[in-house]
């Protein structure tokens, strides 16, 4: 009976030492606890602001020269009229290109996000990465993203090189 159980305690000591270790974060609030985050998106909100107001200030000029030239349509000669509609027009479309270079996807506000919070996020990911290691944990994964992200992973467990010899090619450790 002792030889019984000290095999079913061994090979449970056993399976515990190969098995995966989980742990989780969460980036949102570890985020909101770092002055220099808190300050980052004071700095982002007050530009943002900013060019909301000049665009508010844009759009607002545009309809009172169009208010304007509606009042005035029937004095103006067709000349006058065409010039006005393309003056209004040529504002409308500068406006327009001032919220896409505030706004848009490569635009100011986006770069000088990028320029603030990514060096933040990558020193927490750094030290993310550190406490895995020193901790031993295998996988890592992040509470606060919409969809369970992982953000850490031992490279052990990584089989990616493997399904590509698996497919018949020679992985390219460059491209990694």
């Amino acid at each position: 009976m002792k030889k019984v159980i000290l095999i079913g305690f061994l090979m449970f000591a056993t399976s515990a030492v190969f098995a995966q270790k989980f742990a989780y974060v969460d980036t949102e609030y570890i985020l909101k606890n770092l002055p220099e985050y808190k300050s980052s998106l004071n700095q982002l909100n007050t530009l943002s602001q900013q060019f909301q107001k000049e665009s508010d200030a844009n759009f607002t000029a545009i309809d009172k020269m169009y208010k304007a030239y509606q009042a005035d349509q029937v004095l103006l000669t067709d000349d006058m009229r065409k010039r006005r509609e393309n003056d209004i027009i040529e504002k409308e479309k500068d406006a327009k290109e001032y919220q896409r270079q505030k706004f848009g996807p490569e635009g100011e506000l986006f770069q000088t996000r990028t320029k603030l919070l990514k060096p933040i996020q990558d020193k927490v990911t750094k030290v993310i990465a550190d406490l895995a290691k020193t901790k031993f944990l295998d996988f890592i994964f992040d509470k606060s993203s919409e969809s369970t992200m992982m953000i850490y992973s031992s490279s052990n467990y990584d089989l990616s090189n493997d399904v590509i010899i698996r497919l018949g090619y020679k992985p390219n450790a460059s491209v990694k």
